[in-house]
């Protein structure tokens, strides 16, 4: 099989990595990750019509089943459309569902652009801050325990991908306790953001970037502990704006 999707794959299993999730290897996935990474950098343009599938099928040297089921995979995540007498046409941008983790990814593993960054701070600071308030007043005596523990975990960590672990964690639990299902729906989208901040300038290489990222996520937590929506809804306010300019201004030098 062609491996010149290898480098995105290496970005999944990156993010994998710090959610603590197993990325399953197969040949299904290896199709997805190669054609949807293509199809995301502008290998494969914005309404072009893919190659047929007997040359896909050369490419790849996978079963009919295989390729039918990666290219069924790539449609629900708005990529593609099959049209009969037509062949598959890749979508527009606008029409790709940018929630999803795959295609997170895929924008990740091109090298994220400020412009990229602060898209995914907009969004997160549009809808975590009011999580972050909800958590404030819904949150359990048990989760208000694992928020805190977390911020005590990330003053421990000693590597960028152990702080970024327990950073996704903390803002997985501020998710939970805010009792909105829908609040957990944009896991993927805190994960990327995260994991691209990171990948670009950790806070651990930095004492005084650590000490500040941690004390404003200890704010976020203390809040919901004392049931304080405006304090929690401000101090995530604060915690995603610092991370992104940290990033953005490591970008920026380099």
């Amino acid at each position: 099989m062609d491996r010149s999707g290898g480098k995105a794959r290496h970005s999944g299993d990156l993010i994998a990595a710090l959610s603590g999730r197993n990325l399953a290897r197969n040949l299904h996935s290896d199709v997805l990750w190669e054609m949807g990474f293509a199809i995301v950098s502008g290998q494969y343009a914005e309404n072009a019509i893919l190659p047929p599938d007997t040359e896909l099928l050369d490419r790849f040297r996978v079963s009919r089943t295989v390729l039918r089921e990666a290219l069924k995979t790539l449609a629900a995540k708005g990529l593609i459309e099959a049209r009969a007498r037509i062949g598959t046409r890749v979508l527009p941008r606008n029409r790709w569902n940018l929630f999803d983790a795959d295609v997170l990814a895929w924008h990740f593993e091109l090298g994220p652009e400020v412009s990229f960054l602060q898209s995914l701070a907009e969004v997160r600071i549009g809808i975590e801050i009011e999580g972050a308030a909800l958590a404030a007043q819904r949150r359990t005596e048990a989760q208000a325990e694992l928020l805190l523990a977390a911020v005590d975990r990330m003053e421990a960590a000693r590597t960028p991908e152990e702080f970024a672990r327990h950073d996704l964690e903390f803002h997985k639990v501020v998710a939970d306790a805010s009792g909105n299902p829908f609040m957990a729906s944009i896991s993927a989208l805190v994960e990327m953001a995260l994991t691209a901040a990171f990948t670009i300038s950790s806070p651990v290489n930095e004492p005084e970037a650590l000490s500040q990222t941690v004390a404003v996520h200890r704010n976020i937590a203390q809040a919901i502990v004392e049931k304080s929506s405006d304090g929690a809804r401000e101090a995530m306010r604060v915690a995603i704006a610092e991370g992104f300019a940290r990033a953005a201004g490591r970008m920026e030098k380099a």
